[in-house]
């Protein structure tokens, strides 16, 4: 498989009758792909065990004085996947980088440090530090999807999974409950149907 052929940047929508029901209607953004294998990140369902306020109280991370609680409130964390499901992820717009993110599209970047948080919470204290203030758009998740070498080709072979191109509205911007069927819609897939779901959160 040249590198041409890979599926990093795009989105890999399961298959109604995939097996797996850790993936039913699953959306997962590719971060990495080579013939070593695949990672990559559910966008479209969020986590049942904890919410973005707990979150920073288990990481010891100080709000800002001025942030609203309720923006706290509406950020949702992300079932990224089940594999390390306590490890988290930021999925984010390119407009942030740190030393340790990972540039995977032109638009779209993957940073899994605290400082990013504090960057979303703290603006004030980090741009005062020289730290790039808050990305434009972003995402949090916990785990992540793997695959091993040749894995990931073998499932798509088996119609497992379709693949589309990825665009920022549908990561960061759409409902998590449509994000699925919009996806499918890209695709041309039942459109008549599945257009009507589509839509910012």
């Amino acid at each position: 498989m040249n590198e041409e052929c890979y599926l990093k940047g795009q989105l890999l929508l399961a298959m109604p009758e995939a097996t797996d029901g850790r993936f039913y209607r699953s959306v997962i953004y590719i971060c990495s792909h080579s013939q070593e294998g695949a990672m990559g990140l559910v966008i479209n369902k969020a986590s049942d065990n904890i919410d973005f306020t707990s979150l920073l109280e288990q990481l010891n991370v100080e709000t800002s004085k001025d942030i609203n609680q309720k923006n706290l409130e509406d950020v949702t964390i992300h079932y990224g996947g089940p594999v390390e499901i306590g490890r988290g992820f930021i999925l984010h717009s390119a407009d942030y980088v740190q030393n340790s993110t990972m540039i995977i599209s032109e638009t779209i970047a993957l940073t899994a440090t605290i400082d990013i948080l504090k960057s979303i919470i703290q603006p004030e204290i980090m741009t005062s530090q020289n730290i790039q203030k808050v990305p434009q758009n972003f995402l949090i998740a916990l785990g992540y999807a793997s695959w091993s070498a040749g894995q990931l080709e073998k499932e798509i072979q088996r119609n497992s999974w379709l693949t589309t191109e990825a665009d920022d509205e549908l990561i960061f911007k759409t409902k998590l409950g449509s994000k699925w069927a919009c996806s499918m819609a890209k695709l041309g897939v039942d459109i008549t149907m599945l257009s009507s779901d589509c839509g910012q959160a």
